[in-house]
């Protein structure tokens, strides 16, 4: 195996590099939840770099109405909603697409959804469709399950109506536009604190679980996989540098640990 492909134990990453890290960047399910809930340990941790003053800004694929809870209870500084399309800061809500613009794609987008479950067998919109406003999503393992060759056809249908596909670790989710996590990402950044994400990759460090954090992966050198991203590891073309002990929340307060410790925290 290619030492340079290998996913390193997070308790063997070299000792302060972390030193300069001014925020972290987490996708939620499975990685902040078990279970479709945040765990106390997760939502500990998050407490605890806010406090520290470090930035937490969670990125996603879920809808915007299902992330507004979160984003004003959560001690985030923000919520980036379908795959970087919106941001939710506390009662604030940003949009990277003008009002008719959102509106035609909501309508092209209704009649893909309808094409994905007419195509494949077994498709079913995701339970959480309702709340979506910008991309549309297929459930794959959260209350439905679809097999591998499903979820290809799945995306396969998608993309080939014109939409960006991404499979996260419960949905496959469609969408028109240029946006997607590092986009949303760089976009949040500039909103809220005026910087360039593209000018201080080594200021932050992202946390993931599934193929579509791949983007984050490649682009973020102190990127971690929490340890159940195993199950999609054969799949990931750009893999985290590193991987935690523990799975989804636990993993991410593994995470917290290592940095605050790198600081002095």
């Amino acid at each position: 195996m290619n030492p340079e492909t290998m996913l390193v134990p997070l308790n063997h990453k070299a000792e302060h590099s972390w030193n300069g890290v001014r925020g972290v960047f987490t996708d939620i399910d499975d990685t902040l939840t078990t279970d479709g809930a945040i765990t106390a340990d997760a939502l500990e941790a998050i407490s605890a770099l806010k406090s520290a003053g470090l930035h937490v800004i969670a990125i996603t694929g879920r809808p915007v109405d299902w992330s507004m809870p979160f984003a004003q209870e959560w001690p985030v500084d923000a919520i980036v909603a379908e795959n970087g399309a919106v941001a939710l800061v506390k009662h604030r809500k940003l949009y990277q697409e003008d009002t008719a613009t959102r509106a035609t794609r909501f309508a092209r987008l209704q009649e893909v959804a309808t094409c994905v479950q007419r195509e494949v067998p077994g498709a079913v919109l995701a339970s959480d469709s309702a709340g979506r406003e910008t991309d549309i999503a297929v459930d794959h393992s959260e209350f439905n399950h679809l097999n591998e060759s499903q979820i290809a056809q799945v995306v396969k249908v998608m993309q080939r109506e014109g939409l960006n596909a991404s499979v996260s670790s419960i949905h496959v989710n469609g969408w028109l536009g240029d946006h997607n996590k590092w986009q949303g990402a760089c976009w949040i950044t500039r909103t809220l604190f005026g910087r360039e994400l593209q000018g201080e990759t080594d200021r932050w460090v992202y946390v993931g679980d599934s193929t579509n954090d791949q983007l984050m992966f490649e682009r973020l050198p102190h990127s971690v996989g929490v340890a159940n991203i195993r199950r999609f590891e054969a799949e990931l073309q750009h893999k985290p540098r590193y991987i935690t002990q523990g799975e989804r929340g636990a993993g991410f307060a593994e995470v917290a640990r290592t940095l605050l410790k790198d600081k002095g925290l």
